[in-house]
């Protein structure tokens, strides 16, 4: 007995003093609930493997967590709300981990901004960092800084083996990455960080670089290894800039994700030996803004996408192979090498491939040595992809230089290639295609005329993950059999299992107001969508009326326009963010003393929108002026006469030459301009930055008459830096100028069909020179 009871207490004692039991007999897990932030920072501080931190349903203003803590694989630290959905984060917020198998679930960041670099940061300093943490089942929605020139990320990762899965993440207006892998330090490289089953909503245009919904890694570690995977998450027209995602270290992973409607490509920016698997590509016939993959460095492979309806042209084509900069800086661009792209797919897309884009020697006089891309693609393989139109597309091929470092092998098209590069390698070929499901098309037929090249035999299963074998095998991303059924986007597949992404609109409710009183009073009571109608007659105004929401502005019988006289003094109407404002069939007039339209002075954080539609405009100072970090997605003009007005559209803040602009689209068509003394455009972007390609303006069928004669340059039109630029069917007459527009010739601009009397000319510069951002 006695020895058996010393055994008994030698083996307690052992079983005790392990940490694994100590966690679960000296410390039982517990559900701790809490009320407020200190019972918050006391729970934290208590905390042991296992427990649960339960924050209590409500809204928690200017909230700064700090979670840290040390659980384990089996018994992570849970930090959730009560009920899922209903924790609101709110305010001057943000929150940062630290420690090992911490988890945070189910909170809600809205109606506010992160006062640090941050709203989630898997760090809290320097000697605190997060290892095997995950944030997973959380919502950050229009959490956004109220200044846009101010830069954050809303998630940073740091560390290692930390995870973000299953979160809903939209709406960042502001500077900055959405999501940023940081790999400063030992102890943040090899991180295998998992980004895995997010919805990535609608990030909108930001008008300039910046604005990635993902990067790993910068310039100055784009050589380390990450091996961050990004993988089975939903890209919903994300829009922030020409990256979606970039790619800026060494041995990530992108697999089956998927792009829907987003302009801008996954474009691998740094880094060598990517690889980009199964994911999908999706455009429509109404944009060519949107992208796919865009390819720099070396020892990427790109096999098993499936692109459908991607017009994008050069930097947006479906696959961009640049050209790089012979011994680039590290900030620059690196040559092309020893990549492959196989057994992809591309369905309606319009020239899908492009090699050399960036070529810039013929830009040589205005650009330093150390700028000059002319290091052509070398030991590139294409082989075994799927070129298929529906119409006839007879140039998919583009070429901004010689394409002799790339192999083309088995490549399939069911048009003529007329392109200038003709590889025997892509065979012209009578195949049809049956359309499986929604956007989903594959042969009616495998074919198994495929090239087997170095490694090839890794590339074990197609798009949809069925397995390739030596008798079933085909060209394209899908290989016959398809299962049933097949789907290109489940939404229920990415974000969390809570929060609906889809909001319900609002009825418009047509209001009719009689007087001036009515009118601005109805205009603030108002909701999105509503469409305010003005009885007949003249209502006079004697304050700014401002536009936060979506409302249109009209007349009752738009051959009988009722009339608005302002006598405000700044600005006629005061545009706030989210504004969309729609005047048809009005007449708007002013005192010259005041704007028309003008933006806050700051904050403007989100974009507006500006329509003016069979509308007449006459004495204001200036139509449009904007502030420096306002943004609107479109000013668009038509069927309508602006008279009597020292200035025209100012979009011309954004002056430090950092890429920056403040409109995305600028349209005019079918008006007349008469009698605006100063410019009638000011649209700037400056700073030569090849990442930023925005910029669009089309002046198409109006009038110019007794423009400018008080510009002092003698320019009607400033456009410098605009991208993208029609100038057609336009009448020029009168106009006292020396330059109607200096239009962009090296970005193929040219003047079409314009009838020009007594009014200077339009020029055209080849190659525009431009200050150097880098």
């Amino acid at each position: 007995m006695k020895r058996f009871l010393s055994t008994l207490s030698i083996l307690t004692l052992f079983i005790t003093s392990s940490p694994n039991a100590e966690a679960s007999i000296m410390k039982p897990k517990k559900d701790i609930k809490v009320k407020n932030l200190a019972e918050l920072r006391s729970a934290i501080k208590s905390s042991s493997a296992g427990d649960n931190i339960i924050l209590a349903n409500g809204t928690w203003k200017d909230a700064e967590i700090k979670f840290c803590g040390k659980g384990t694989k089996e018994n992570p630290i849970v930090l959730k709300a009560e009920t899922p959905g209903k924790v609101f984060i709110e305010g001057v917020s943000n929150l940062k981990l630290a420690g090992s198998y911490l988890e945070v679930r189910d909170l809600y960041f809205k109606n506010g901004y992160t006062p640090s670099n941050s709203v989630i940061q898997f760090k809290i300093n320097n000697d605190s960092i997060a290892n095997n943490c995950k944030v997973t089942q959380c919502v950050i929605e229009e959490f956004t800084q109220p200044d846009r020139d101010v830069s954050d990320h809303w998630v940073e990762f740091w560390g290692r083996h930390n995870e973000l899965s299953n979160n809903y993440i939209t709406g960042k207006s502001n500077f900055g990455p959405t999501v940023r892998v940081f790999l400063d330090g030992n102890e943040h490289v090899n991180n295998y960080h998992q980004i895995i089953n997010n919805h990535f909503g609608p990030r909108p245009r930001k008008g300039g670089p910046h604005g990635e919904t993902i990067q790993i890694g910068d310039s100055e570690t784009s050589m380390t290894p990450s091996y961050t995977n990004v993988e089975n998450n939903l890209f919903d027209r994300c829009n922030g800039e020409v990256e979606i995602i970039s790619s800026k270290s060494n041995f990530n992973e992108f697999k089956k994700n998927v792009f829907f409607e987003s302009e801008g490509s996954l474009v691998l920016r740094h880094g060598n030996y990517a690889k980009i698997d199964g994911n999908v590509f999706i455009g429509n016939d109404a944009s060519d803004q949107m992208g796919g993959i865009r390819i720099i460095n070396t020892g990427h492979w790109i096999t098993n996408n499936y692109f459908y309806k991607i017009k994008g042209n050069a930097f947006r084509s479906a696959i961009a192979i640049m050209n790089g900069i012979p011994k680039s800086s590290l900030n620059r661009y690196n040559q092309v090498t020893d990549v492959v792209v196989a057994y992809n797919s591309f369905i309606d897309c319009v020239s899908p491939w492009q090699f050399s884009v960036g070529s810039n020697v013929s830009q040589k006089e205005v650009l330093p040595k150390s700028e000059i891309r002319s290091a052509r693609p070398e030991r590139v393989t294409f082989a075994n992809n799927l070129i298929y139109s529906a119409t006839k597309s007879e140039n998919p091929i583009v070429n901004y230089d010689k394409v002799d470092g790339v192999n083309f092998k088995n490549n399939f098209i069911n048009n003529a290639n007329n392109s200038e590069v003709k590889p025997a390698g892509l065979i012209t070929k009578d195949f049809a295609v049956d359309k499986i499901a929604t956007d989903i098309y594959s042969l009616k037929q495998n074919n198994n005329d495929v090239f087997a090249g170095f490694d090839f035999e890794n590339i074990t299963n197609d798009f949809f993950g069925n397995e390739r074998t030596a008798s079933n095998n085909s060209v394209g991303a899908i290989v016959n059999p398809v299962k049933s059924n097949p789907v290109l986007i489940d939404k229920t597949r990415y974000g969390t299992n809570w929060f609906a992404t889809e909001k319900l609109q609002a009825t418009a409710n047509k209001i009719m107001v009689a007087t001036s009183d009515e009118l601005v009073n109805q205009i603030k009571k108002a909701v999105s969508g509503d469409i305010i109608v003005l009885k007949s007659g003249t209502f006079k105004v004697s304050e700014s009326i401002v536009i936060d929401k979506e409302i249109t502005i009209t007349s009752s019988n738009s051959k009988k326009k009722s009339k608005i006289e302002f006598t405000a003094s700044k600005t006629a109407f005061e545009m706030h963010p989210k504004g969309n404002l729609i005047l048809k069939d009005v007449v708007i007039s002013g005192n010259k003393s005041q704007n028309a339209f003008t933006t806050l002075d700051k904050n403007m954080s989100k974009a507006y929108n500006l329509h003016i539609e069979n509308t007449e405009i006459t004495n204001f100072k200036n139509i449009l002026e904007v502030s420096k970090g306002s943004f609107s997605d479109n000013v668009v003009v038509t069927n309508s006469l602006i008279t009597n007005c020292e200035n025209g559209f100012l979009l011309n803040k954004e002056t430090n030459d950092g890429g920056d602009y403040n409109a995305e689209f600028v349209t005019f068509t079918n008006s007349k301009f008469d009698d605006i003394q100063g410019v009638v455009l000011d649209y700037y972007r400056g700073g030569y930055d090849e990442s930023t390609i925005g910029g669009n303006l089309k002046l198409e069928g109006n009038i110019f008459t007794n423009c400018g004669k008080d510009q002092t340059e003698h320019i009607l039109i400033k456009n410098r830096g605009i991208v993208f630029v029609t100038i057609a069917n336009n009448i020029f007459k009168d106009n006292a100028v020396k330059t109607i527009a200096v239009l962009w010739g090296e970005k193929g601009q040219k003047p079409v069909n314009n009838k020009i009397t007594n009014s200077g000319k339009i020029e055209i510069v080849q190659n525009l020179e431009m200050k150097l951002m880098y």
